[in-house]
């Protein structure tokens, strides 16, 4: 079994977040980065996978040199090697040629049985990729997994809805997005660290996967960001002094803001 994770490295969501005023892209230089959460859990199940039978997982990521911390942290995790895809045209790239570099990526990876991703970024969280990745690989897409079992050439998922749960297979080779309800991702141990630095890892080009960078990066984008402001701060509630008239205050304050 032959399984390619895609990962991604975005800013720390307990960080000061912001966009670089220069383009209005999200600023990666000036915040701490680290593997996107939602991803830990794609990276874990293909990892029980292979752990239940046998096989191999890499780890796919696209972006600048900090990227490599993100297949860092999966390759501690159990994975068995990573391909970083680094190229300064790629900057300002959307959703579409995302998933276009990806799918070349793939494409290079070659023999590929099953390509697993998380079911968003928690940058973009658009959760957009997975279907179109899909698409440009002639996979099968199953979306959304709360559970997932491979059995011969066969992938089988659970999809928990609002109103519903489906249960839904596909033929592998196929692609299936995960949530973060499908298992409790592990934590790196120290044999699993030191192991890490022997494993391989390969930088590739746009021009290693074939790929015109006229096609990537925020010329190529479909949407652009036009503007961005900081959130402005908080301003100091009002504070009601209890003369035993609290309870009417309060309705009252409730009812001008027709929240009753």
């Amino acid at each position: 079994m032959n399984i390619v994770v895609c990962v991604k490295y975005v800013p720390d969501a307990q960080a000061e977040r912001t966009f670089n005023a220069s383009d209005n892209t999200t600023d990666r230089e000036n915040v701490d980065g680290l593997l996107s959460e939602l991803d830990e859990y794609a990276v874990e199940e293909a990892l029980k996978i292979v752990e239940a039978g046998e096989g191999e997982v890499t780890v796919l990521t696209v972006g600048p040199d900090a990227a490599a911390d993100a297949i860092k942290k999966a390759l501690q995790m159990g994975a068995d090697k990573g391909v970083h895809v680094n190229d300064a045209a790629i900057h300002g790239s959307d959703a579409i040629a995302t998933s276009l570099v990806l799918a070349e990526a793939i494409k290079k990876i070659g023999d590929v049985d099953l390509v697993v991703t998380g079911m968003a970024s928690t940058d973009g969280t658009m959760g957009v990729v997975p279907a179109m990745l899909a698409e440009r690989l002639g996979l099968p897409a199953v979306t959304f997994a709360s559970e997932l079992s491979v059995e011969g050439t066969t992938a089988t998922i659970r999809r928990d809805g609002d109103a519903s749960t489906q249960t839904i297979t596909a033929t592998l080779p196929a692609l299936v997005s995960v949530t973060d309800q499908i298992n409790e991702p592990r934590y790196p141990s120290f044999k699993g660290i030191m192991a890490a630095k022997k494993k391989p890892v390969e930088q590739w080009s746009l021009a290693d996967l074939g790929v015109d960078a006229t096609q990537v990066g925020l010329d190529a984008a479909w949407t652009k960001v036009e503007s961005f402001a900081a959130r402005p701060p908080r301003s100091q509630g009002e504070i009601v002094a209890d003369e035993g008239d609290g309870g009417s205050k309060l309705a009252a304050f409730l009812t001008e803001r027709k929240f009753v």
